[in-house]
């Protein structure tokens, strides 16, 4: 996939290939192995404005480490788009006022977050990433295209509400959704912690026509400390992502294994 004359991998793990020419990460999942944790400290040893390499697992969010790293060794200045680094890193780092206020959308900004997610259009992105840079967030998020594309989302968000609400087991401060025996290609995300407030964990089991994933998170705005390494749990399967949230995926026609795995992992983080 490192065709170009420049080569960016953002937001996602690291690659060794030569081809690489920009890395920027936060994740603590972000190196597979040794010779990629050794390559990637061998470019981000490199001083001053050569370096191309960065990661940093202290961030909520790759944007506004990209800002910060911008501004700090490369003179770049992020306040024409400071609302739009804001919301990036409230949503990527889930820090939201509330539950309720990340699953009821009501905000327009998190309906062009739920437009961006869902959307497999090439032609539709490519016109919106540069509306990023031109114009506010908000006013973007408030255009009639956005909010045309988010009508048969917000109803698909909220059958899902209910999906989850009927499926949803609660055991030992840990909601295990296991919502298998249906394909679904687009969930909300944060809803158990709206259904469940005092819950600790959640572990949700959906299936898309590509695959099965499972979803596990910490609540933030739950009474109970964090007591487990989510991300350390995901990188056993194969899976990856912070400490408090992390996700796993097998190959569609693996489901009986999804949910033993997403079962055996409820367990653990109710012990």
């Amino acid at each position: 996939m490192l065709s170009g004359d420049v080569n960016a991998i953002l937001d996602y793990r690291f690659s060794r290939a030569s081809q690489l020419t920009w890395y920027f990460d936060h994740h603590v999942s972000a190196f597979p192995g040794e010779g990629e944790r050794s390559a990637y400290d061998a470019g981000a040893h490199v001083a001053g404005p050569a370096r191309r390499f960065f990661h940093d697992g202290t961030y909520g969010s790759c944007t506004k480490l990209i800002a910060d790293v911008g501004a700090r060794d490369f003179g770049l200045d992020s306040a024409p788009v400071a609302s739009l680094v804001r919301w990036a890193d409230m949503i990527d780092s889930a820090s939201f006022p509330s539950a309720q206020f990340a699953v009821s959308k009501t905000e327009p900004v998190l309906q062009l977050m739920t437009v961006v997610e869902s959307s497999s259009d090439d032609a539709f992105l490519t016109r919106m990433v540069p509306r990023l840079l031109e114009e506010p967030i908000e006013d973007l998020a408030r255009s009639p295209e956005i909010a045309a594309a988010y009508g048969p989302l917000g109803e698909q968000n909220a059958a899902f509400v209910e999906l989850v609400r009927a499926a949803a087991r609660e055991r030992g401060g840990v909601v295990l959704v296991d919502l298998s025996d249906r394909l679904i290609e687009v969930g909300a995300k944060f809803v158990t912690y709206a259904l469940f407030p005092a819950s600790a964990y959640s572990v949700l089991l959906s299936c898309s026509k590509s695959k099965c994933k499972i979803s596990i998170g910490y609540n933030p705005w739950s009474p109970t400390p964090r007591r487990h390494n989510i991300a350390a749990i995901c990188e056993r399967s194969g899976g990856g992502g912070h400490p408090f949230v992390g996700a796993i995926s097998l190959p569609a026609g693996d489901v009986d294994k999804a949910r033993e795995l997403a079962r055996s992992i409820a367990d653990e983080l109710a012990t």
